[in-house]
């Protein structure tokens, strides 16, 4: 969808330096960073080099990403999602999705003589291969996550004999462990950071010798869109994220803007699903999107805006991200 409202994108500005006027104009504060992460630009990559590599059809796993307009978009130039590698054509290629498989799964494709395509995101294998060491030092292993999400299910399955799923603080209770002085958390990649903590502070209460995993496990992308969301949601009569229902990352952002002060937020896949009802008296309008969401959808939203009279568009930028990571070996050429 096109406006002829011309957008007025402001200067970027350091989160904090906003000041409310109740006389103001309507307008828009626009996070920065937002959209496509690192992890995800490469899983899309990845299939489309794929398809040009192997021609259609190609097979993915799951879906590549969370969001309904890549998903969707994808199968429209040849690409079939499929829910388990039975599905797949003895000898054809598959894609591993960027939330990652379990060890079973890749034997299952092998057992098939599938071609695979590895698109996880080197975040989430960084949590295997910590999932992995620790179960082979014995630990019992608290993967903080939300129950039936495949990267919880991809992390679990690298040791099953070791991993307790705790989805959130009211779980902790049911946490039963073989030694309280070998206990390590870890965690999906894609959660609320004060969630996470909160389950985390819960677990030491339980297990003072708790260990903290050995850097990181929620993603800088994860983090960054959420201190930016944070930053500009107290001024926010409204928050408008834009991302699927099935990715994590996208409705945890929700959650954290109503946590840090904005009035109202919701969650959209696209500019058609913002309810004209949500503008009534409002005058701020905050803007993110998840992290598995293209551009081109977020420009929807601000287009509808503009129509309504929220063509003043100021960004927020609290981080800058240059993160790239390679492509799958057997696809690597000059990177678009």
């Amino acid at each position: 969808m096109s406006s002829a409202i011309p957008l007025n994108v402001g200067i970027a500005r350091s989160a904090g330096t906003a000041t409310v006027d109740a006389d103001t104009a309507k307008r828009v504060l626009l996070a920065e960073p937002r959209g496509y992460c690192a992890g995800v630009d490469r899983a899309v990559e990845t299939v489309e080099k794929a398809l040009e590599k192997h021609g259609a059809p190609i097979y993915v796993r799951k879906e590549i990403v969370h969001n309904r307009h890549v998903v969707e978009t994808l199968r429209e130039r040849g690409v079939v999602f499929v829910d388990d590698t039975a599905e797949v054509p003895e000898g054809a290629v598959v894609v591993f999705s960027a939330h990652g498989v379990s060890p079973a799964v890749h034997e299952a494709a092998a057992a098939r003589n599938l071609h695979t395509i590895d698109a996880t995101c080197p975040l989430v294998t960084k949590v295997h291969q910590e999932a992995k060491r620790f179960a082979r030092d014995d630990y019992d292993i608290l993967l903080i996550g939300h129950e039936g999400h495949e990267e919880v299910e991809g992390t679990a399955g690298e040791a099953p004999e070791h991993v307790q799923l705790v989805d959130g603080p009211d779980a902790v209770d049911r946490v039963r462990v073989r030694d309280e002085n070998k206990v390590i958390w870890l965690s999906q990649t894609t959660l609320s950071v004060d969630e996470t903590m909160e389950t985390v502070q819960r677990l030491r209460e339980r297990f003072p010798s708790l260990q903290d995993p050995p850097s990181d496990d929620i993603c800088y992308a994860t983090q960054n869109r959420q201190v930016a969301v944070k930053a500009m949601a107290p001024e926010c009569d409204l928050v408008i994220v834009v991302g699927s229902r099935n990715s994590s990352n996208s409705v945890r952002l929700v959650e954290v803007a109503l946590n840090a002060g904005a009035k109202a937020a919701h969650l959209v896949d696209y500019a058609r699903e913002v309810d004209p009802a949500w503008l009534e008296g409002v005058r701020t309008i905050g803007i993110t999107s998840g992290a598995s969401v293209p551009e081109i959808l977020v420009r929807g939203v601000l287009d509808m805006l503009a129509e309504h009279g929220y063509a003043d568009v100021q960004p927020v930028t609290t981080a800058n991200e240059t993160l790239v990571f390679a492509l799958p070996r057997e696809l690597r050429t000059t990177r678009r």
